[in-house]
């Protein structure tokens, strides 16, 4: 068993005592209501807190009543808030964890109740992200100082053990610290000293009616990678300071939303930016959160080891897994659900929907979905061995269900094991792992390279049979489609289809693009063609524009409103805006779509036998909605 004694350690925050070094950093859930705590809310804290998660912090919560904030959001801008605040404190620490509150502003405020919201901050700069926004006047500013403070006052008596002040990503408090959005000529822009008065402002009335030993913790982008913004050194020379004005610990990130380094892709190095808190922590007295992209307990407990961090911040992981501190703590490590780093919480968070992951079905819904033992247990057959076939197998087995899982290859997985193949989404083989070990687990019988027939059902007498086939790449009526050079790109990914040097791909959507790239990597000359006006239009939005990045670093050709008319054995005819090109190539790789495989559902009906269908075999799905069906199914049966 792997021994993580440095990860277990309690520590000290200020006052604060936790029982380890995990921290949950704060992520947007969308769950509140009108900015109230709901029981939603209490329901997905509490389950981190029974985890065994150290330090919970809150997401995102509005200290102002000036700045309406996302809708789902928690609101501390007045006395009301404090019963509700209360209750959910109460729950965390009943689980046995400690809780912190998150107080930010974004960009938005109005200038008095009723009055309309504006983009506001420091200075009218522009940004990537924004429009112009209004420049903040003095007395504003005041007003604001005294939100926060007011915010921490009320948060010590809701019982929160700390506050977070979120000083990152681009955030109001970050662009008076920032050069590049901080132009102002009086008290509050120039120099140093003078940006970072407002927040020091903040801090000293938030000890006043807070108390100064209330714990309080400073969420920093240690780097802005922004053109003008603070680097690294500029950061150190805060650091001291905010120590000096009574700050109990650095929560060290990295970056603005507007800035184009990738932070926590899945294409970014596992600890990637931990460099940012072991150089903060050469400055600092105090302890330091390390965090993005460590999403593995024994690179956590390395880091502390090696005195790089004090602690470690996981998001994404706690999200995926809240059980992850507990299954680490007890050695098995093969049993924590994987964050993929795949980007679908930021993508449903970004879109105004509440926090969702593709890995887990339960986030969100911790309290509706718990385990439940079937009443009357049932013969199960699953056919196929996906991610949806696999999640429901286990699903089933775990709850008294006799299961037989049917493969009729010699491994499991499916499509899921053509996704991981681009050397940048390995983390993906790591969730085939982990469903594989947990049906392993569950006592579901396996049985590969078995093709089922309507016979093995008639002979097999299931109550119930679950199919889960998949599906197969979609060939398109297109002269030449068959020709010797056309191969798929599953086909390319799978090691079937050998290529030429010159490769044209049909489609731009994600499965395009990763095959692209995968050839690209292998030095081979890519050219995308997609009928669309935007390659990549079904990837989310917070990993779109990495991907764009990755392909424009490896050349890769991309061309837009192109329908092909015909595949040659020299290359691809295309129209476009009524003109005809031709793109030559020694290959051509299809990326179109997928065709649903679910030939045995039809023959089934009316048979006596309940059957369900979930998967690619329903319609082609992402990993998200394949384990949700899979999940659902599961405990419907």
């Amino acid at each position: 068993m792997t021994e993580l004694k440095h990860l277990f350690q309690p520590i000290q925050i200020g006052t604060l005592e936790l029982k380890n070094r995990i921290v949950f950093l704060a992520a947007d859930t969308g769950y509140g209501d009108d900015c109230m705590v709901t029981d939603r809310q209490k329901d997905y804290y509490a389950a981190r807190a029974r985890g065994g998660t150290g330090l919970l912090i809150t997401g995102m919560v509005w200290p102002s009543s000036m700045g309406k904030p996302i809708p789902g959001r928690m609101g501390i801008y007045h006395d009301r808030f404090i019963t509700g605040l209360r209750q959910l404190v109460d729950v965390v620490h009943a689980a046995g964890a400690r809780i912190a509150i998150q107080l930010s502003l974004q960009y938005f405020w109005a200038r008095g109740e009723g009055a309309p919201l504006e983009e506001v901050g420091p200075s009218a700069i522009a940004t990537r992200r924004n429009s112009q926004p209004r420049e903040l006047n003095l007395d504003e500013i005041k007003q604001i100082i005294n939100e926060y403070s007011e915010g921490a006052r009320r948060a010590r008596e809701a019982g929160f053990d700390g506050v977070e002040l979120h000083c990152g990503i681009g955030y109001l408090i970050s662009r008076f610290l920032s050069p590049c959005t901080n132009k102002r000529t009086d008290e509050y822009g120039g120099s140093l000293e003078n940006r970072m008065r407002f927040l020091l402002e903040i801090i000293a009335s938030s000890k006043r009616k807070a108390g100064s030993d209330y714990p309080l913790i400073c969420r920093i982008s240690a780097d802005e990678f922004m053109e003008g913004g603070h680097t690294l050194e500029d950061t150190k020379k805060l650091i001291p300071i905010l120590e000096g004005e009574g700050v109990h610990c650095f929560d060290i990130g990295a970056g603005w939303h507007e800035c184009r380094t990738p932070l926590v892709h899945m294409s970014v190095p596992r600890g990637a930016f931990v460099y940012l808190a072991e150089e903060i922590k050469k400055v600092a007295k105090i302890p330091v959160v390390a965090a993005y992209r460590i999403n593995d307990p024994i690179l956590a407990d390395k880091i502390i080891a090696e005195g790089r961090a004090d602690l470690i911040g996981m998001g994404r992981a706690l999200i995926a897994d809240p059980e992850l501190p507990n299954k680490a703590r007890e050695g098995s490590l093969e049993e924590i659900r994987p964050c993929i780093a795949c980007g679908h919480c930021l993508d449903v968070v970004m879109l105004g929907a509440p926090l969702a992951c593709a890995v887990n079905p339960q986030v969100g819904k911790e309290a509706e979905y718990t385990s439940v033992p079937a009443k009357t247990p049932k013969k199960v057959f699953v056919i196929g061995g996906g991610p949806a076939g696999m999640e429901a197998a286990t699903g089933a087995a775990e709850r008294g269900h006799q299961v037989t899982l049917f493969e009729k290859r010699d491994r499991l997985g499916g499509n899921l094991l053509l996704a991981a193949v681009p050397s940048y989404k390995w983390e993906l083989s790591n969730l085939t792992n982990y469903l594989e070990t947990r049906l392993k687990k569950s006592g579901a019988q396996i049985r590969l390279n078995q093709e089922v027939s309507q016979k093995t059902i008639t002979e097999g007498k299931p109550g119930v049979v679950i199919v889960a086939t998949g599906a197969t790449p979609l060939i398109p009526d297109i002269p030449g489609v068959n020709g010797g050079n056309v191969v798929t790109a599953l086909q390319v990914l799978g090691g079937e289809g050998e290529v030429g040097e010159r490769v044209v791909i049909v489609g731009g959507g994600m499965i395009g693009c990763e095959t692209a790239e995968y050839l690209a990597d292998k030095g081979k000359r890519v050219t995308i063609l997609e009928m669309l006006e935007r390659i990549g239009a079904d990837i989310g939005m917070t990993t779109r524009w990495v991907i764009m990045q990755r392909l424009r670093s490896a050349r890769i050709a991309m061309e837009t409103k192109a329908k092909v008319e015909e595949i040659t054995d020299k290359g691809v005819a295309v129209s476009r805006d009524g003109f005809a090109e031709f793109f030559a190539a020694d290959s051509v790789v299809l990326a179109v779509g997928l065709v649903p495989q679910n030939e045995l559902a039809p023959r089934l009906e009316g048979k006596g036998t309940e059957c369900y269908s979930i998967g690619d075999c329903t319609e082609p799905q992402r990993i998200v909605q394949a384990i949700e069906g899979g999940f659902r199914i599961a405990r419907e049966i």
